[in-house]
């Protein structure tokens, strides 16, 4: 007889049968509205840091219906094929560039309760082996195309993204190293305390893994300064230059896709997962409110991951656009010694560190951290108070602007040419 789960109740159905339709109709609607979402924040927030208004005729609210209408029309554009290109691969290409990334957000839990596959104790470890796939979808759609651009698009996309995945496997391994766990369900449960248990602050090789397992990941997504790839200054558009229709959204999907498992696998790793700050979510849990909390953990994790998913935008629309060279001597010579470092570090610290230093070390680490979102949380508050000066954090940048010059009058201007 086979095996049977209660997942979709009153129903008997097989296993695999049943995960069939639950990644089918849920984690696939998921992953379309995901995308569809964040392209139209994408267009908001780097119009909102150009002074503009993005998308709002599409929809009765800020061009909301801009990405379905979009998504409609890529549905009826021609899939055009190049005539010299390797038709199967070209056409495998989409397909292999999208289903890491759905296969990957399917282990990936949104609360202790809310976990597709209980039962995968090394759920880290799939994910980062299976986003790695992505590349081999890249390097077909370049190979295949025929192209001399997709083609130096897709090798750039090799050299950056193999290079930039052992700092970003080293710096996972030190929160996986603290916790003495590979399952990403028994990281998320060890942060539930409160702000100052999140991994990220449990010790001083933790806070600085956070900040390389982030801008490695944004090499791993091929978010600016990291969209060599897709380098349209030079190489048209990269690795997609002869892609049309639903095949080219196919990528777009899974970039976007990706970059909300990067947030929330930065969330689990170190942001303290699906718990508060404050310990709500875990005093529900201890008191045996399962299922609200459970559904409160699932809406925090989700806000923690778009609020990483904004940083990445953010950084797209403020910083420029790193040179090949300076991209592999950023990832050789700065994040695979301090990945290292980390790693080593977490170890030595586990070792070595405890009690009153242990404690006294969070506190500082709580309180830097803090801090750094209280300043991040003003940035954005100066940008809604006056949208014309952006959100770039430099130090030299002050809340008051510097006042405008004063016009001059037509008549005096007109002097002022005629002296010249």
């Amino acid at each position: 007889m086979p095996e049977t789960v209660d997942f979709i109740p009153f129903v008997n159905w097989p296993t695999w049968l049943e995960g069939l339709i639950v990644m089918a109709v849920v984690y696939f609607a998921f992953v379309s509205v995901l995308a569809m979402f964040f392209i139209w924040w994408e267009r908001k927030v780097s119009a909102h840091m150009q002074s503009r208004l993005g998308p709002m005729r599409t929809g009765l609210w800020h061009g909301w219906a801009q990405s379905p209408a979009d998504g409609l029309k890529l549905l009826g554009k021609e899939d055009l094929l190049p005539d010299d290109a390797d038709k199967p691969l070209f056409r495998l290409a989409a397909y292999l560039a999208f289903v890491p990334a759905f296969a990957a957000l399917v282990v990936l839990p949104f609360s202790a309760k809310f976990v597709f596959v209980h039962e995968m104790h090394v759920s880290l470890v799939f994910i980062f082996g299976v986003l790695s796939l992505e590349i081999v979808g890249v390097m077909l759609a370049g190979w295949a195309s025929n192209s001399k651009w997709a083609l130096y698009g897709a090798i750039r996309e090799a050299c950056q993204v193999v290079s930039y995945e052992i700092p970003m496997g080293l710096s996972l391994l030190a929160p996986a190293l603290t916790v003495g766990s590979l399952s990403l369900a028994v990281i998320g449960a060890n942060q539930g305390a409160g702000l100052h248990e999140w991994l990220m602050f449990r010790n001083p090789f933790l806070f600085v893994a956070f900040f390389v397992f982030f801008i490695a990941s944004l090499a791993s997504c091929k978010r600016a300064p990291f969209d060599l790839p897709e380098c349209e200054s030079e190489l048209v558009a990269g690795f997609l230059t002869e892609y049309s229709g639903m095949r080219w959204a196919m990528f777009f999907f899974a970039e976007y896709t990706v970059m909300y498992i990067i947030g929330a696998l930065t969330a689990i790793l170190f942001l303290g997962a699906w718990y508060d700050p404050f310990g709500i979510i875990l005093g529900m849990e201890q008191a045996g409110q399962s299922w609200a909390a459970a559904v409160a953990g699932a809406g925090v994790m989700v806000v923690k991951g778009f609020t990483i998913v904004f940083v990445q935008m953010w950084l797209r629309w403020t910083l420029p656009r790193l040179r090949i060279d300076q991209v592999m001597y950023v990832c050789v010579k700065v994040f695979l010694p301090a990945s290292c470092i980390t790693l080593i570090g977490s170890a030595a610290w586990q070792w070595l560190a405890g009690g009153l230093f242990q404690q006294i070390t969070q506190i500082v680490l709580t309180v830097l951290g803090t801090a750094g979102g209280l300043y991040f949380v003003a940035l954005l508050a100066r940008a809604l108070v006056k949208p014309g000066q952006g959100i770039l954090p430099t130090i030299i940048t002050s809340w008051h602007a510097e006042p405008a010059p004063a016009p001059v009058a037509p008549a005096a201007a007109e002097e002022g040419q005629a002296n010249g």
